[in-house]
């Protein structure tokens, strides 16, 4: 969320040309999101989603995304999976650490819940990863 008491995106650069754009057109951000079980607050945190994504779409809202999944709960604690991608519908798995070192895959995504005016998203992500 990019407002109110439990933010956890930040915008650190724009470009100021295009600082009235509605579609963020070159906003970089940075994230330390909850990763959970499912799309409900209450789901079973298993950890966290960070990274930075930019907004890369001139006419159309399009991100690159460069983020880990660390799982700090259940059997990957303390081990990671690094996606980098366009974040529409599948990113690859570039990467990890921990279990997840060598490894490579890939995560199938769907916007949940979107709501531009406050800058919340829920978004559900399906991991197929193969690791060594």
């Amino acid at each position: 969320m990019t407002s109110g008491p439990n933010q956890t995106v930040v915008s650190i650069a724009q470009a100021p040309q295009f600082n009235k754009s509605s579609i963020f057109f070159s906003d970089v951000f940075v994230m330390d999101d909850p990763l959970r079980t499912g799309p409900d607050k209450n789901s079973k945190l298993v950890g966290k989603a960070q990274g930075i994504y930019v907004a890369a779409g001139l006419n159309k809202l399009e991100l690159l995304v460069a983020m880990n999944f660390v799982f700090t709960d259940g059997e990957y604690n303390g081990s990671a999976i690094s996606i980098v991608g366009h974040n529409e519908g599948e990113m690859p798995i570039v990467g990890g650490s921990g279990l997840f070192r060598f490894a490579r895959g890939y995560t199938q995504l769907r916007t949940y819940l979107f709501n531009q005016k406050i800058g919340s998203a829920v978004v559900e992500y399906n991991v197929f990863v193969n690791h060594y």
